[in-house]
């Protein structure tokens, strides 16, 4: 048996709690890609609060990624420290 392909809601909120840790370096451009594609140029990715190792590896991938324009941490309402907001450069 294959591995189970799940799709996911391509809305511009991407919560990271249904992923395991080692599955964002992969998903996370992709579902990017994905919003960019669709015209979704703000995007909230829910990383949780925690420890924080799961907001600093989002960051550090965020930062290599040409497609992003700018990216800082939600407001209060928005998920706070628990979730960033990213600005993607328009599609080419």
């Amino acid at each position: 048996m294959g591995e189970e392909v799940i799709t996911y809601p391509i809305d511009g909120v991407l919560d990271l709690h249904s992923f395991r840790p080692g599955e964002i370096g992969a998903l996370l451009p992709a579902y990017l890609d994905a919003c960019r594609e669709k015209g979704i140029i703000e995007v909230r990715i829910i990383h949780g609060k925690g420890t924080g190792t799961l907001r600093r590896s989002v960051h550090a991938i965020l930062e290599r990624m040409d497609m992003v324009s700018s990216f800082l941490l939600a407001e209060e309402l928005m998920g706070g420290w628990g979730a960033t907001v990213v600005y993607l450069k328009r599609g080419a």
